[in-house]
């Protein structure tokens, strides 16, 4: 398979990137391999987490996000169980990524890669949810409402926080994203390896879920990896500032700046390499590529993959190293 019978018509090359990965229903079918950063890339050969496990629900189904690199669907299911061992009844997964990744019709500018999902605060109920229920189940704030930045204690329990700290504890996870509030109630009274708050990073949104991030994996030239986390606890001057009105003020009005004009990101502006992915074959069917910690089924996403499309992004890689500078940062969430 030659690079012009990858390429996509250039009309393409200008709509929306997150209409075109959007669209896509199935993974591309080639080798496992993250192209570009946590907030612009894609990926190919991804793989899907089951819906229902011993430990974990998938939740907001309609959405097809629970597909990823299979280091993090591996490590969903290890968290899982590891979950169930400190008191966590089981988790409900929120996004992980698109099957090509790719930017998303709403509501993140990460998860782009398949090396980032959410995790409900919501513990898992004690029965499988409907169809129906996945879809309708309301978040749960951690915060109350009723004070600036302040956990809730009828709500936040020690669990919380055992559950956020052991998310952190995986070496290949490199962060875990969280309201500064509860940022600072975990600085206030975690009593276990401060050294793993470090990973443990306050951002906008995030009181109802949080979010980890796994690091690029090994011999993936492509991945792009986020700057390492700064050392120390964090429970310092930067946690500080969120606490600040700077954070949170409003951009002052310039009564003389002509408007922008929004504008979208487009596939010409992601690796090259996210073409081939957008373009490349889907396989037969999602059971094929649904991960089964290391069945039959999981080699078949990689022995049955398109090896000729493999070596035409790996061509493109050596071709164009350098990709978009990016800061990655996850955003509040607008939709449920």
């Amino acid at each position: 398979m030659t690079l012009t019978a990858l390429a996509l018509p250039l009309a393409a090359e200008e709509r929306p990137a997150k209409e075109l990965f959007g669209a896509k229903r199935l993974p591309a079918k080639m080798a496992t391999a993250p192209y570009g950063s946590y907030a612009k890339g894609c990926i190919a050969g991804a793989v899907a987490i089951p819906t229902d496990g011993p430990g974990w629900q998938a939740m907001r189904l309609s959405r097809n996000r629970r597909w990823g690199h299979p280091n993090m669907i591996a490590l969903l299911e290890q968290f899982s169980q590891d979950a169930r061992q400190i008191g966590w009844p089981g988790l409900l997964l929120g996004d992980i990524s698109q099957p090509r990744g790719g930017p998303m019709l709403s509501g993140h500018a990460s998860h782009q890669v398949g090396l980032d999902a959410d995790i409900w605060f919501t513990p898992m109920p004690d029965h499988r949810l409907s169809a129906e229920e996945r879809e309708k189940l309301p978040f749960t704030s951690m915060l109350d409402e009723s004070k600036f930045l302040t956990v809730d204690s009828r709500r936040w329990t020690s669990t919380h926080a055992r559950l956020v700290m052991k998310a952190a504890s995986y070496p290949q996870v490199d962060r875990v994203f969280v309201n500064p509030a509860i940022k600072k109630k975990l600085c206030e009274t975690w009593q276990g390896d401060r050294a793993l708050l470090g990973k443990v990073r306050p951002i906008y949104g995030h009181d109802a879920h949080f979010h980890i991030r796994i690091k690029c994996p090994e011999g993936s030239p492509g991945c792009k990896p986020q700057a390492k986390v700064p050392p120390g606890d964090g429970c310092d001057a930067s946690l500080a500032w969120w606490f600040t009105k700077e954070p949170w003020a409003k951009a002052k009005p310039n009564p003389g700046a002509k408007p922008v004009k929004p504008r979208y990101v487009t596939l010409s502006d992601l690796p090259k390499a996210c073409s081939t992915v957008l373009a490349g074959a889907s396989p037969a069917s999602e059971q094929e590529v649904t991960y089964r910690g290391g069945s039959a089924a999981t080699a078949l996403a990689f022995s049955g993959s398109d090896q000729s499309a493999g070596a035409a992004v790996e061509a493109i890689i050596n071709a164009d190293t350098t990709l978009p500078a990016i800061v990655p940062i996850p955003i509040p969430r607008p939709f449920n």
